[in-house]
């Protein structure tokens, strides 16, 4: 006779996973806790890097901070006015031609017009 409940196996007990005693531990889950923190932040854990990396970021961190402020400091004229100084810069006309190359310009287009043939102002002459 089978009860109910009872597998197939005719009254065994039925396998079961057992605890790990590891995943259960309060001080992994702590310790998993604070990792999954720290990179939601994005704090690096690890902390490898050399004296000279960190002296190296720590002065760009300020270098940053004092572009922001001396951004923030500079009224809203006098920014406009060296950005406008500075496209004027950047836009100022090409020194002109000296007067020697315009007249040989000239005169080779000259040449040109009374060599071109079939045009009435070379027939004509």
């Amino acid at each position: 006779m089978v009860q109910e409940g009872e597998g197939a196996a005719g009254g065994l007990i039925a396998p079961r996973r057992l605890p790990n005693p590891c995943l259960d531990s309060p001080q992994r889950m702590d310790l998993h806790r604070e990792l999954l923190f720290n990179q939601k932040i994005g704090k690096n854990v690890l902390n490898q890097k050399s004296e000279l990396q960190k002296a190296l970021s720590k002065h760009k961190e300020k270098q940053i901070l004092n572009q922001v402020k001396e951004h923030k400091e500079t009224p809203e004229l006098e920014r406009a006015i060296a950005e406008r100084a500075r496209r004027l810069e950047a836009a100022s006309p090409a020194p002109e031609p000296d007067p020697a190359a315009c007249a040989a310009l000239q005169e080779v287009r000259a040449r040109l017009r009374h060599a071109a043939p079939g045009q009435p102002a070379a027939a004509a002459q």
